[in-house]
């Protein structure tokens, strides 16, 4: 799990579309064999990291962007 270094949320990986998103928005969270979580979203799929995080995720609580640390 990932912790938001301004607000010290946990994230829970709730998937926030974009409203421009065009596509079908079928997403799903497992977890792999090695207890990794899986993350796919309209057939890509990718096991989240803290590069990925911090390039791409929104904090949900507080907005902020580039905060994430692991937990």
């Amino acid at each position: 799990m990932f912790r938001c270094k301004k607000c010290n949320s946990i994230d829970k990986f709730e998937v926030m579309f974009n409203p421009d998103y065009k596509g079908p928005k079928n997403y799903e969270v497992k977890r792999t064999k090695n207890n990794d979580i899986q993350i796919s979203v309209d057939g890509y799929t990718f096991i989240p990291d803290l590069n990925f995080m911090n390039k791409h995720a929104v904090c949900r609580y507080c907005g902020n962007i580039n905060c994430w640390d692991y937990n």
